[in-house]
């Protein structure tokens, strides 16, 4: 099992076959796969827990609905993780709080129509054949809380959300790895051979093998091996109201798409958000401010196509909302970035997403092939050296954030 503390002198490991550098959910679940591929890992998180940053203030969903390939190749078996999770991680009747009741993207924007349709072919071509595209009298007879507005619709039933705290832990539990809390990287060591260790306020850790799975910080640990990673952070909020009979709790996560506005249900209440695509590139922070109006903001934009919203406004007090801020991290064509750094033997990237949660499953035992020499870098879409080699294929999936 996992030992997650907060090292003392006489337990800060002073060598390790690797070392993952961020506690989120994607660093835990790759130093997990790390220790099964029988690897001594280790993982240092600067904070006070694991999925404290930006896993805690994700949506916590997942789905199948992309239309890149590599996108596609993540999330369906990491999907399938979610679906057998205590068997994965080994550990009976664990609970991540798994609810696949679906993702429905919704428009009431006739010139969008012909663009769902061929989104759910793009679907249906990549192995996601349960997508389904709905007229809008269809989505209305499945979704009756939907307006007479909508036009069209896209949705499958096996998406859903879970209990992003939850996975991550499992994962750390599942593991064999050490998770040090409160260690904090200032330098990655290089020699003639490439990485050689790790610095960190509690000592220095030897290795020669170091994921950078750091997140919004994912470029300032790239800088202490002189790595440029072109990521861009940009601040995300999302709102939870709490207990609230209005709000249909069989409902799917739903988006308008005209105006990539969200919600779901959320343990008797809901959870709502909005992906403003003019929010700008921001550095990466511990802290984040929220906006005062943002959920008001939110819930106009929301009534458009499902008006339940209205009534749920009018019986709203300051005290039932509660809103928080994180970070995605979006990469030149809005896909993560995986895999060993050519130019310094040793540093693996595992970083660079807007869609953490969902994605980190696979993209953790990517990684983990890759340093145990099971998956050649070179059969990984999402490797770094894509930019240069022009094999880049242009996110076009919906609610990135970037048009």
């Amino acid at each position: 099992m996992g030992r997650i503390l907060v090292p003392s002198e006489e337990t800060f490991p002073k060598t390790a076959d690797a070392v993952v550098i961020g506690g989120g959910i994607v660093g835990v679940v790759t130093a997990f796969w790390l220790s099964r591929a029988g690897l001594d890992t280790v993982l240092v998180e600067m904070r006070d827990g694991l999925s404290t940053l930006t896993t805690a203030a994700s949506a916590e969903c997942f789905r199948a609905q992309f239309t890149e390939p590599a996108m596609v190749a993540l999330a369906k078996p990491s999907i399938e993780v979610f679906e057998n999770f205590a068997d994965v991680v080994g550990i009976p009747d664990y609970d991540i709080s798994i609810h696949q009741q679906g993702y429905l993207f919704v428009t009431d924007d006739p010139a969008m129509v012909d663009e769902i349709r061929t989104a759910v072919e793009a679907h249906h071509s990549l192995g996601v054949e349960d997508s389904e595209f709905l007229t809008g009298d269809e989505a209305r007879s499945r979704f009756p809380f939907l307006s007479p507005r909508v036009v069209a619709a896209t949705f499958r039933q096996c998406d859903g959300w879970l209990s992003a705290h939850e996975v991550t832990y499992g994962f750390a539990k599942g593991s064999s790895a050490r998770f040090l809390l409160r260690t904090r990287v200032t330098n990655i060591l290089l020699d003639g051979e490439g990485v050689c260790g790790v610095e960190t306020t509690q000592g220095t850790i030897s290795t020669r093998t170091v994921v950078n799975a750091a997140g919004p910080f994912a470029a300032v640990v790239g800088k202490m091996a002189g790595v440029e990673v072109p990521i861009e952070p940009v601040r995300r909020q999302k709102v939870i109201i709490g207990p609230n009979e209005r709000i249909p709790h069989e409902a799917p996560m739903t988006i308008d798409l005209v105006n990539d506005a969200y919600w779901r249900p959320e343990v008797r209440g809901g959870l709502f958000g909005w992906v403003d695509p003019d929010e700008p590139v921001s550095e990466p922070a511990e802290n984040l401010p929220t906006d005062y109006f943002f959920p008001g903001i939110v819930l106009e934009k929301l009534a458009r196509l499902s008006p339940l919203w209205e009534e749920i406004t009018d019986g709203l007090k300051d005290a039932d909302v509660h809103i928080s801020a994180g970070q995605y991290c979006y990469t030149p064509d809005d896909q993560p970035l995986i895999g060993p750094v050519p130019e310094v033997p040793g540093f693996h990237l595992n970083c660079g997403y807007w869609a953490g949660v969902m994605l980190s499953p696979e993209a953790g035992k990517w990684v983990a092939h890759m340093i145990a020499g099971k998956m050649d870098p070179k059969e990984n879409p999402l490797r770094v050296s894509r930019y240069e080699e022009g094999v880049v294929v242009e996110g076009t999936s919906f609610l990135r954030g970037r048009h």
